[in-house]
């Protein structure tokens, strides 16, 4: 009976294991499937492409800004995508700020202003899960590192919502996308092709809008990433110096010893 018993639980055992090595087994294969897009940022020499940013921000500003905060960037940031201090001002103006208070203790609207954090769609927390049914859209400031799969990530989402397959039983409010953990996500599909007229004459295809607001939210979320890569290119040249001046040295001081 001891035996039975103990065999049973071994049993019992492998089967957790399997189910719990399947399951993880799963989630690989589903983080591995996300496709792999091409981004100029990355490697050492990795840089970002100033018509892409500003495709990118159009695409957050018309689109995806009506739901996610960036609560980390200004406008003044925008200089850095190559817009002008007029540009910037006026794209700033575009939305009332709440400020305060005034003379008389109270709060008031006012246009923004460079200096300002762009402005967030709901008031706080709990409006904004009112407004989607409970559901909290995620700030974007910081999403591509926050994501495991960075702008891969972020692309992939966007590019893959779709039919459910058949057998498939979707929970009420839910919207089917091929590469988001368990498949189904509170998050309507928010692009698609035309969604947005580029200024610059680009097709906007889902495909682009993705690519160029994911390429948008890597640069928000490593502002700095440019520079470091310079620095790091600096950092390696100047070693590979030091270590050429440091073993002429070498030569020349033990010359003379055999």
């Amino acid at each position: 009976m001891m035996a039975r018993a103990m065999t049973t639980r071994l049993a019992l055992a492998g089967l957790l294991a399997a189910g719990v090595l399947g399951a993880a087994g799963s989630v690989r294969a589903q983080e591995e499937a996300l496709p792999a897009e091409h981004w100029t940022f990355t490697g050492i020499f990795g840089t970002f492409d100033q018509e892409t940013l500003r495709r990118g921000f159009q695409v957050y500003k018309e689109i995806c800004s009506a739901c996610h905060s960036m609560n980390l960037l200004h406008y003044r940031d925008l200089a850095a995508l190559g817009y002008s201090e007029d540009e910037i001002k006026q794209i700033a103006a575009s939305v009332q700020v709440t400020d305060g208070p005034n003379d008389n203790g109270d709060m008031f609207d006012r246009p923004g202003r460079p200096s300002d954090a762009f402005k967030a769609p709901f008031a706080n927390e709990q409006a904004a899960r009112a407004a989607n049914g409970g559901a909290l859209p995620p700030d974007l400031s910081l999403i591509v590192k926050a994501r495991k799969g960075g702008a891969d990530y972020v692309h992939a989402i966007l590019t893959g919502y779709g039919q459910a397959p058949t057998g498939m039983t979707m929970q009420s409010g839910m919207n089917y996308d091929e590469y988001f953990p368990g498949h189904q996500i509170a998050m309507p599909q928010p692009i698609s092709d035309g969604s947005v007229t580029y200024a610059d004459g680009t097709k906007a295809t889902t495909d682009q809008e993705a690519f160029d607001v994911a390429n948008f939210l890597a640069w928000a979320s490593e502002p700095e990433l440019v520079d470091r890569h310079r620095m790091g290119v600096k950092s390696v040249l100047f070693l590979i110096v030091l270590a050429a001046l440091l073993y002429a040295v070498k030569r020349k001081v033990w010359a003379g010893i055999h």
